[in-house]
């Protein structure tokens, strides 16, 4: 396969708000901006959605480390507009979605059976560690 196979992931992401680019720089001097995106980032999804969002992340990296730059991995976070076109274009109504090359669907953490069609979509076996 000559180009990466795009993966989008829907889900509720946890999200942390910054500055411009120079305001950052300056604020991460202070060593102030880090405390306020640390605690953006511990407290911007309930905790149910955090251990759901934890789950899908170690699924995520099990595809990485197996297909490296075979797939690409775009994140798309529900809440945003990006996510709700999304979810309407795809037909999708629970999270986390998984779409595979803008044709395949999987919803509700279905992630076996996505792993099985990233690896069929890239002609290999199915390991049991992405599963």
């Amino acid at each position: 396969m000559n180009t990466p196979l795009l993966v989008e992931i829907l889900a509720y992401a946890p999200t942390a708000f910054y500055h411009c680019t120079h305001c950052e720089v300056a604020w991460r001097e202070t060593g102030f901006s880090n405390q306020i995106h640390d605690e953006q980032m511990r407290s911007s999804l309930p905790s149910d959605l955090a251990r759901e969002y934890q789950t899908l992340s170690d699924w995520v990296q099990g595809i990485i480390n197996r297909y490296s730059d075979q797939v690409i991995i775009k994140v798309i976070d529900v809440a945003s507009v990006e996510g709700l076109i999304k979810s309407l274009k795809y037909g999708v109504r629970r999270y986390p979605a998984i779409v595979i090359d803008g044709k395949k669907r999987f919803s509700g953490g279905d992630f076996r059976n996505a792993g099985e069609a990233i690896a069929t979509l890239l002609g290999q076996e199915e390991a049991s560690t992405t599963a």
